[in-house]
């Protein structure tokens, strides 16, 4: 058995089969050192959690009994069951689990590299730059501009670009500067959220804050020193126009795909994303190859709470297929987006493929609530790494 990838699905998903099945042989190739809860980054940009409880060790969270291959995977080769890593070195596999996570394409918005980290220029979807935003929020002055941008393409957390929004105009709000400092959300999307009852509540929060949202609105380059951000503008029509803003403050969600060797391998679809059954997470192609999380090509959104309902999905049909049984697990498409509204308050949007809500609690989860609140800054951090990684939940 060969995982490629040892983040969360990838660690899950080897925490569960060793439970069930102590005897398999197991590999996992992950090169990090470090293994990081991405999901508290939001709040490590708005102030309310230390960055240095978001990383621990990845030999914490290797099985016992399952081989770690510090490289990196390179290349897929399913013809010959092999996986060959970026050292040069071939590994071989009976079955696959293919768990490589999403790439963040900074350098295809022009000029951002340069800039990133310094002239007010950041990103919570960075370790080293979630800290930053902070200070770029506690810098505004009356008179200024905080800019926040959601690009066109998949991306993991597709929430995470609102939330950072909403608590920086909070914080404007607590500070005497909602009036004062201009809130500006442009998004390539062209809905604060595709689920109405969710979105209602969402446009309820926007009007509180005075958030300006233009639509269909994609970053393609910033000049940070003019402080200038150009945006690609798509109308209703398809036309494309471009358009430049000023911003004295920029939170840029980073363009995201599959990564490259995923993208250029043969487990790919049309799209670049691995093409597995999107309820039995079974490659489309090749039956001893099963995949989950970010890089795959489910229709749902991308998110931590994903993998927790995938990874039993999985383990069940490989298990199954070992077997040589049926394989009647099925993955729904559950995703979960806990929308952070303001300190204090967040909105727990659940959803299916069909997005149709799959609420958790027997209460309006769609209204801001304080107890939400909790339950994402330190319950679920809990459950990450006590529970969901160890494959208890």
């Amino acid at each position: 058995m060969l995982i490629v990838g040892g983040g969360n699905a990838g660690i899950s998903v080897a925490a569960r089969l060793m439970k069930k099945r102590r005897n398999l042989k197991m590999g996992i190739i992950e090169p990090s050192d470090k293994h990081y809860y991405q999901p508290a980054w939001t709040l490590v940009g708005g102030g309310t959690f230390d960055i240095r409880k978001t990383v621990r060790s990845e030999a914490d969270f290797i099985p016992r009994g399952v081989h770690w291959i510090k490289e990196a995977a390179a290349l897929f080769d399913p013809e010959n069951n092999m996986v060959k890593t970026a050292s040069g070195h071939s590994y071989t596999y009976d079955y696959l689990v293919a768990a490589p996570g999403i790439q963040l394409n900074w350098k295809e918005i022009k000029g951002l590299p340069e800039t990133l980290g310094k002239n007010f220029v950041t990103s919570n979807y960075s370790f080293e730059l979630a800290p930053y935003t902070f200070k770029c929020i506690k810098a505004m002055k009356p008179g200024m501009t905080a800019l926040f941008t959601s690009p066109s393409t998949p991306l993991k957390c597709g929430g995470a670009p609102q939330k950072i929004t909403y608590l920086a105009a909070d914080y404007f709000k607590r500070h005497n500067l909602q009036d004062k400092v201009k809130v500006d959300f442009s998004t390539a999307g062209r809905v604060i959220f595709g689920i109405k009852k969710y979105a209602d509540q969402l446009q309820r929060v926007i009007d509180r804050y005075k958030i300006q949202v233009n639509y269909r609105h994609d970053l393609v380059a910033v000049d940070g020193e003019k402080k200038i951000a150009t945006f690609k503008v798509t109308d209703e029509n398809g036309i494309t126009s471009y358009a430049e803003k000023h911003f004295d403050m920029l939170h840029v969600t980073p363009p995201q795909s599959a990564p490259d060797f995923v993208r250029n391998s043969p487990l790919a679809n049309e799209t670049g994303w691995i093409d597995v059954n999107k309820n039995t997470l079974q490659h489309s192609r090749y039956k001893n190859i099963f995949a989950l999380g970010d890089a795959t090509s489910t229709p749902n959104a991308k998110t931590g709470a994903a993998v927790r309902k995938q990874a039993p999905v999985l383990v069940e049909n490989l298990l199954s297929l070992i077997d040589n049984k049926p394989l009647n697990a099925k993955y729904n498409g559950y995703g979960s987006c806990p929308i952070v509204v303001g300190y204090g308050k967040l909105i727990l949007a659940e959803f299916d493929y069909d997005n149709v809500p799959r609420e958790t609690f027997p209460f309006d989860q769609s209204k801001p609530r304080w107890t939400m609140w909790i339950l994402k800054k330190y319950i679920l951090p809990w459950l990450y790494w006590n529970r969901i990684l160890k494959g208890t939940i």
